[in-house]
């Protein structure tokens, strides 16, 4: 927009006045020795007429500094600004979608032309209702041209040079309501709605799974391809599928009743090949195992070589003739490989232990496990029994009243088969009656029995916390009563038994030992016996085995890096020597 500048002089004295730097339309300086300071508005930062923007609203002017408005010159008509002290018009709350303003405080000799000279500045205009009373409606074209028109508020209006009263007036700008931006707002809104429910079906349709291919109907025809995919390992799942969804839709009937059976045989003859598969994927498993176990046993044997190595380097021999940063840099490799070998060793030691473990734990489980198994099918099939019988009862007694019944309507003396059935039938109820008593008492005998089973399991099984409770007494006694001052051969010479608790160690170890015909390190020895007592020390496991020596015996097994010391249970051996 261009803004005529009729006169330059009064256009600098306005700004001077304003505090503000006076330039021209295309921004050069009009006063060229002008200072801010003399300003009548100290403080106020130098503001350029035309700023860009939105036509002749500026750019966002922050809050903390005050908005100045200027002169707008129009063809027909001045606009003057209003004092920047006032508070700033009041306004209604815009209403949804709004694109209509109401424009007041009109010249009463103001024509629409003026009008539209006026607010055409701020955006496309698509109507206009103007009333006698100084006032009229504007429809722009977007919304956001109404808070451009908004900016125009407070302004006063002059119409050329004239000061009629009829040709002056101080505009108010504010939101109107309207019916044609609220339907077309609430139409927007339902496109948009729309749009976002369209998205959201979209979205839910990728995201969910493919559905299944559709079944085909049941024919004699179909049914022999079934049956031919049926005999097939890759097409199996398929043809099951299908054959499952005509079991289902009841396709099964007398006249196809054999092809349904010849199927089910087809899918009950894959039986052996799942299991076979089965059992491949677990024999390849357990060598994968067995190829890790190998494989990791194999790297703990470089490992000792590569420690053996450094160990080697350290010693005084080899040590002098390294440099101070070459040893130091040997220590740590040697410090680093100890790590890693103590971790995989961990790592293989687990491995073993936990197997061993399992294998204890399902065979002892197993035994539990039957036992009771045992004795709840007998309690169940004694209780299946007991109903039978009871059935029987009830329906001996039915035909009786029916009986009863019979004989009633009749009103006729009793025949004598009748009275003979009616004693076979007494008897008969009384045989059941105390077979039925019978069953129950021994019922409630096997009941007894189970109870009894339990309470004296959970008898076993405080006696031998108590009994552990004890040993852990026994052995701090033992551990309190001892003089570490004594040699050792003294110990040697005395009881190599001392005390309860040795005993019952000698009695663990030497049953572990049996089932480890092969012997077992002295750390494997130990990690069973914390299993019951996680104080019991190593140091004195080896001692008492070391005075045992008819019981047990060390032996090394293992060339070079991978020697290792494993204790051996010869109890029967010593037995034919003592």
């Amino acid at each position: 927009m261009t803004l005529p500048m009729s006169d330059p002089t009064a256009w600098a004295t306005a700004m001077n006045n304003l505090g503000m730097a006076p330039l021209g339309i295309a921004g050069q300086p009009l006063l060229p020795d002008f200072d801010p300071a003399l300003g009548m508005m100290t403080g106020i930062p130098p503001i350029t007429p035309m700023m860009p923007g939105l036509g002749i609203v500026p750019p966002p002017i922050p809050p903390d500094m005050p908005v100045v408005k200027e002169i707008i010159h129009c063809k027909s008509c001045t606009l003057f600004p209003p004092n920047p002290n006032l508070p700033p018009p009041a306004t209604r709350e815009r209403p949804p979608g709004c694109k209509t303003v109401f424009v007041g405080g009109l010249p009463e000799n103001g024509t629409e032309q003026i009008i539209v000279e006026v607010f055409e500045q701020c955006g496309e205009i698509i109507a206009i209702r103007k009333s006698k009373k100084n006032f009229c409606h504007i429809r722009f074209a977007e919304e956001y041209m109404v808070d451009k028109a908004l900016y125009l508020s407070g302004y006063r209006i002059r119409l050329g040079s004239s000061t009629d009263k009829k040709d002056t007036g101080r505009l108010h700008v504010d939101f109107a309501q309207a019916r044609d931006d609220l339907y077309e707002w609430e139409c927007k809104q339902r496109m948009l709605a729309r749009e976002e429910r369209h998205r959201r079906r979209m979205e839910e349709e990728r995201l969910r799974p493919p559905s299944p291919p559709p079944v085909v109907h049941y024919s004699d025809h179909e049914c022999s391809i079934v049956a031919e995919k049926l005999k097939d390992d890759s097409k199996f799942s398929e043809a099951v599928q299908t054959l499952l969804t005509w079991i289902e839709r009841g396709e099964v009937n007398r006249r196809s009743a054999n092809n349904f059976y010849s199927m089910i045989q087809s899918a009950n003859s894959h039986i052996r090949r799942l299991v076979n598969e089965k059992a491949a994927h677990e024999k390849d498993m357990e060598e994968a195992k067995e190829k890790f176990k190998q494989a990791l046993a194999g790297i703990l044997i470089q490992f000792e070589q590569i420690v053996a190595v450094y160990h080697s380097a350290s010693k005084q021999k080899a040590w002098d003739h390294f440099t101070k940063a070459q040893r130091k840099n040997i220590s740590v490799w040697c410090k680093q490989a100890e790590e890693i070998r103590n971790i995989h060793n961990d790592e293989l030691m687990g491995i073993r232990r936990e197997e061993e473990m399992e294998m204890s734990d399902d065979e002892i489980e197993g035994t539990k496990e039957t036992e009771e198994s045992a004795l709840v099918s007998q309690a169940e099939a004694l209780k299946e029994e007991n109903d039978s019988l009871r059935w029987q009862l009830d329906a001996y007694r039915n035909e009786v009243e029916l009986l009863k019944q019979e004989q009633g309507k009749a009103h006729r003396e009793d025949d004598p088969n009748k009275e003979q059935q009616l004693k076979l039938l007494q008897q008969a109820l009384q045989g059941m009656q105390q077979h039925l008593l019978k069953v129950q008492e021994e019922y409630k005998r096997k009941e007894a029995e189970l109870e009894k089973i339990k309470d004296d399991k959970l008898q076993v099984e405080k006696m031998l916390e108590n009994l552990k409770e004890k040993e852990n007494c026994a052995f701090r006694l033992c551990v309190s009563s001892q003089d570490s001052d004594y040699p050792l051969e003294k110990t040697l010479n005395s009881s190599p038994i001392k005390s309860e608790r040795e005993a019952l160690l000698v009695g663990i170890i030497s049953t572990f030992l049996h089932v480890h015909p092969f012997g077992a390190s002295i750390e494997y020895i130990c990690s069973y016996l914390h299993r019951l007592d996680n104080k019991i020390c190593t140091s004195d496991v080896e001692c008492l085995m070391s005075r045992l020596q008819h019981t047990f015996k060390q032996e090394m097994t293992g060339v070079g890096a991978s020697l290792e010391k494993r204790w051996k249970f010869c109890g029967f051996e010593g037995l034919k020597l003592t």
